[in-house]
């Protein structure tokens, strides 16, 4: 499925190079990469994580990734990714949506324990290893190289959004 793309016009290498770039997230956090998940930053960047732990710089989320990412290696339950809506603010800038999904190594989607589910927000609490992600990342381009500027990767626990998962 394509994103969809809001803004100014730029050429589809960019929204090429900005959907690989996300590819290269997912394969960093799947493979507990944090050397590849860092080439992707600014050194001025910030980033919250989806339980609110706000890292600014890169070395303070250098820090942070190299002692939290190597030990999901093992971890039975990972993320896809995928773009949904890219925002070209400037040619240089744009603000990417993204839908992370929980899944077993296998690829088994786990957030599909919601869909109908009588009270989702419930089971989040039953369930959190299914609870899906919506992160927002904020990309610079800088020679030629789109980077996170800025990233919030937020947990999804609304009952609507939940229940309404495709």
């Amino acid at each position: 499925m394509k994103p969809r793309i809001a803004g100014v016009t730029v050429p589809q290498d960019d929204v090429d190079a900005i959907v690989a770039f996300v590819a290269r997230v997912e394969h960093s956090q799947r493979n507990a990469l944090p050397d590849v998940f860092m080439s992707g930053f600014r050194q001025d960047a910030f980033w919250t994580t989806a339980h609110g732990k706000r890292l600014t710089g890169a070395e303070e989320i250098g820090a942070f990734t190299h002692r939290v990412l190597p030990a999901t290696v093992d971890d039975p339950v990972t993320a896809s990714y995928r773009v949904e809506h890219i925002l070209f603010i400037r040619p240089d800038i744009a603000a990417v949506k993204i839908r992370q999904r929980p899944v077993t190594r296998d690829g088994e989607a786990l957030d599909e324990v919601f869909r109908g589910h009588e009270d989702p927000s419930a089971l989040v609490a039953e369930r959190p290893e299914a609870a899906p992600g919506t992160p927002l990342y904020v990309l610079a381009k800088d020679d030629g190289e789109w980077r996170i500027a800025a990233a919030q990767n937020t947990k999804v626990i609304d009952p609507e959004t939940l229940a309404s998962l495709t």
